[in-house]
């Protein structure tokens, strides 16, 4: 039995990491020298947004819709983003530019409410504007999450309801998820299966989840999890190619018949499940997973391709 545990994050290392310059508030930064203040909310408190990014040839995939959700988050938040959508281009070809980068290159933009007068909750106490950072490493996964798939066990810890802790919010505040990762590991498996309040699937800790059940696709109705760019992609991409595609409420029963399950995300695109609670998904052959797949490469040098 493997006793190691995967994520669907995990990148082969890369020794240019080590010396990469990082954006900090208009400045690019040594590795060891990035640093924000103790004093600042995200620290102090979680109260921030971000987002993930991939770099192909060049180019930010989907900028537009990850700015869409960027954008729409802050506002909601009353968190003043200091800069337009032209000014996050001109800081994220700043810093790839600075780091020699050209692909296979992920992105976390961060963005707090900025540095507080005081260690405490209230926001009127961050008066000097917003912190921005940008990271960009040089990242590529691990062939393993495509051929022998990530491992998931369903956990107690759920996705709120919005007037909790709504979880299209891409927020800083990861504390639920992270609970949820620790009860998956604490089970033997490598992330966490999420229901909705009402006991239905709902997300996995970092990314969203889809199954397969007689050659259709079934997700989420999406009204309990993050609205992932790729997740969308994905939707949007079996519509258009013929493949039947569901966002509805569906149990853990349904989930154990699947033929296939797979989950979404900028990083790592579309992880095939190997498992979840124990019980393998399918035969392990994922032929509708790999056309998905297949498909979204499609999209993505598309896009490039118009961009370049």
């Amino acid at each position: 039995m493997q006793t190691d545990h995967s994520t669907t994050h995990d990148a082969l290392e890369d020794p240019r990491n080590a010396d990469i310059v990082i954006y900090v508030n208009g400045a690019l930064k040594p590795r060891p020298e990035a640093t924000v203040s103790v004093y600042d909310s995200g620290f102090l408190l979680g109260d921030g947004m971000w987002e993930g990014m991939r770099l192909y040839d060049g180019v930010w995939a989907f900028f537009e819709e990850h700015m869409d959700r960027f954008f729409d988050s802050c506002k909601a938040v009353s968190l003043d983003v200091g800069m337009d959508r032209t000014g996050i281009m001109d800081a994220l070809e700043m810093t790839r530019k600075a780091n020699g980068m050209h692909t296979d290159v992920h992105c976390r933009l961060m963005l707090t409410r900025g540095v507080k007068v005081r260690p405490f909750q209230h926001p009127s106490l961050s008066r000097s504007g917003p912190t921005l950072v940008i990271i960009m490493e040089h990242s590529k996964p691990v062939d393993r999450l495509h051929s022998a798939g990530i491992r998931l066990a369903t956990v107690p810890q759920v996705r709120g309801l919005p007037m909790s802790q709504d979880a299209k919010y891409n927020s800083h505040s990861k504390l639920n998820c992270v609970l949820a990762c620790l009860q998956a590991e604490q089970a033997g498996a490598d992330e966490a299966l999420m229901l909705d309040p009402h006991g239905f699937v709902n997300t996995t800790n970092a990314c969203n989840f889809f199954i397969v059940r007689k050659g259709e696709v079934w997700t989420s109705t999406g009204d309990y999890c993050m609205n992932g760019v790729t997740r969308q992609k994905v939707i949007d991409l079996c519509r258009k190619d013929g493949i039947q595609i569901f966002e509805k409420n569906y149990s853990l029963f349904e989930v154990a018949g699947a033929e296939e399950a797979f989950l979404t995300g900028t990083f790592g695109a579309q992880t095939p499940v190997a498992s979840i609670d124990g019980k393998p998904v399918g035969d392990g052959s994922r032929p509708v997973t790999a056309r998905i797949r297949e498909l979204y490469k499609r999209a993505v040098a598309e896009y490039v391709a118009e961009r370049r």
